[in-house]
């Protein structure tokens, strides 16, 4: 059963390397991410799995590759170590699982992960049984949700400016603040997170249908660094 569950952004802007001299603009989303890796961690779960958007739904073994090619970095980044023996998976981490993967490893999580890669464009149907069928993985199971907000808060953001982006990051704000009471999550459009850009919209309503109890819900960082809703929140 789910125990454990934090909630982190996942712009490669976040890994020091690839952001170079604007490495520090982040600092405070960094160390929030860290606080909240962290906090998973300490809850020692048997295993954490890593949800994050990609193109297609679908599982990543423990092993599996991912890196920061792209962004001009040759930075190769594993999704925990590959067990003795084991085929590595052909299928690269999408970026949502790779800055995961980079996160977990730099809190020095050695101990059993898994990656699940989620479409964006899934129902809510859907995608709450997987938060249910995910959370049963192992008796003692812990989530590292990676997800951002509207892309939209801004003219230099990558969705430019669109007046409804503030208000739907201060709901989503809110309802990582409150556990989702209200079912946010769970009503959030597919056509208006598609519009202003939430990536976080699938693995936030996973989390949503995962776990049993309210818990504690703290909210660690909001902002929209770049014109992005970036939030980091840790749940047990």
């Amino acid at each position: 059963m789910l125990v454990t569950a934090a909630v982190c952004p996942c712009p490669p802007l976040l890994v020091p390397e690839v952001a170079a001299g604007a490495a520090p603009e982040l600092d405070a989303v960094r160390a929030a991410c860290d606080e909240a890796v962290r906090a998973v961690l300490d809850a020692r779960p048997d295993l954490i799995v890593i949800v994050g958007e990609g193109p297609v739904t679908r599982t990543h073994k423990q092993g599996a590759r991912g890196g920061f090619q792209p962004f001009g970095v040759d930075r190769e980044v594993r999704l925990g170590a590959a067990p003795e023996g084991a085929e590595v998976s052909a299928h690269r981490l999408p970026l949502s699982l790779t800055v995961g993967a980079w996160l977990l490893e730099r809190a020095g999580w050695t101990g059993p992960v898994a990656g699940y890669e989620v479409a964006g464009d899934r129902s809510w149907p859907a995608n709450g049984e997987d938060g249910v069928h995910l959370g049963g993985w192992a008796e003692r199971v812990g989530f590292l949700l990676m997800g951002d907000g509207t892309a939209c808060r801004s003219v230099k953001a990558p969705g430019y400016l669109d007046e409804r982006a503030e208000g739907v990051d201060v709901s989503i704000a809110q309802a990582l603040a409150n556990g989702d009471r209200e079912g946010f999550f769970a009503n959030l459009d597919e056509d208006l997170a598609r519009e202003l850009k939430i990536s976080g919209r699938a693995p936030w309503q996973i989390l949503t249908a995962a776990f049993e109890e309210d818990g504690d819900w703290r909210l660690l960082y909001e902002g929209a660094p770049y014109g992005v809703g970036y939030f980091v929140a840790h749940w047990s």
